[in-house]
């Protein structure tokens, strides 16, 4: 999550967000956080509909991982910040639970076509079907972004 949009759910400035983290740079190694290059910030602002690098106040945002975002909640104690990290946990928590759950749904079809596929067509064009609906589309290369 961009620094910029956990400023908003926290109710507090940007700026204010990424001073309590640089005072506190040691809860914050680099598979909690990372800082966006120049680059990376050009990419974001091309994909994601950004008006322009100006959006992000001319400071290079910070990006914050599921365990950034946890430690968040120890630099930033009020009781507005406490309420919206628990309501970001829960949310990476129900997203974990539904990958979780594609993931045995696939492989439950998998185990069924092995069983059941071989014997009649018209079975293995009803799994192919559900295969194309649970497997996410092919994803195109792009440039390497981040850590």
């Amino acid at each position: 999550m961009l620094d910029k949009d956990l400023a908003k759910l926290y109710g507090v400035k940007p700026i204010r967000l990424r001073e309590q983290v640089k005072r506190n740079k040691k809860r914050f190694p680099e598979d909690f956080m990372i800082q966006l290059t120049q680059k990376e910030l050009g990419f974001v602002v091309s994909h994601f509909a950004i008006p322009s690098k100006k959006y992000f106040g001319g400071a290079l945002p910070y990006v914050f991982t599921e365990q950034g975002v946890s430690m968040l909640s120890s630099v930033l104690n009020s009781e507005r910040a406490i309420m919206v990290n628990i309501s970001i946990m829960r949310v990476f928590s129900k997203l974990k639970q539904l990958a979780l759950s594609h993931s045995e749904l696939l492989r439950k079809f998998e185990s069924l076509e092995r069983k059941y596929g071989e014997h009649d067509k018209k079975i293995e064009v009803i799994f192919q079907a559900l295969k194309k609906l649970l497997l996410p589309p092919p994803l195109k290369p792009k440039g390497k972004m981040g850590f």
